[in-house]
């Protein structure tokens, strides 16, 4: 395991590029998820200086607040609720341009603008989201998209 990570440079995509190894090479040997969702949420943070990133994990039927960075979160969503309760019942990743017009869109936080959610899933099943948040309008995108589900992939829970 390598607990170490180095800030990558160049455009989005290729910063993606970059971070995936280190990623890999920080969650490689490391069996507990808890463990790896917080180190994935501090390196995101790191690299892209998001508003806010983290994970949601089902447990008794509702997605709890779990590792993130970033200004105190909501610490219980209901499944078809907001972005993320969204994501959970759809199991699919949602990119939200703008929050204030998205349905139900629980506000954590008033300076986050946009949004997206990937599901991670195991064995067929969500089991918890990856939140990520900007406080800038349009700010993901399907670069974003494209390789935050490749980061999800990395917690190897099939």
């Amino acid at each position: 395991m390598a607990e170490e990570f180095n800030i990558a440079h160049g455009t989005k995509e290729e910063q993606y590029k970059a971070l995936l190894p280190q990623l890999r090479a920080l969650v490689t040997g490391e069996g507990d998820l808890i463990a790896n969702m917080a180190n994935i949420s501090a390196v995101l943070k790191a690299q892209f200086d998001f508003f806010w990133v983290g994970f949601y994990l089902i447990r008794a039927n509702e997605l709890v607040l779990g590792p993130f960075q970033g200004p105190v979160a909501c610490t219980r969503i209901a499944k078809g609720k907001g972005v993320c309760g969204a994501v959970w019942e759809q199991a699919k990743t949602l990119i939200v341009p703008n929050v204030d017009i998205f349905p139900g869109h629980i506000a954590c936080n008033g300076q986050s603008k946009s949004e997206i959610v990937v599901p991670v899933v195991a064995k067929g099943e969500v089991i918890a989201v990856l939140d990520v948040d900007s406080e800038y309008l349009n700010h993901f995108d399907e670069v974003d998209r494209r390789y935050l589900e490749q980061v999800v992939t990395l917690l190897e829970l099939d």
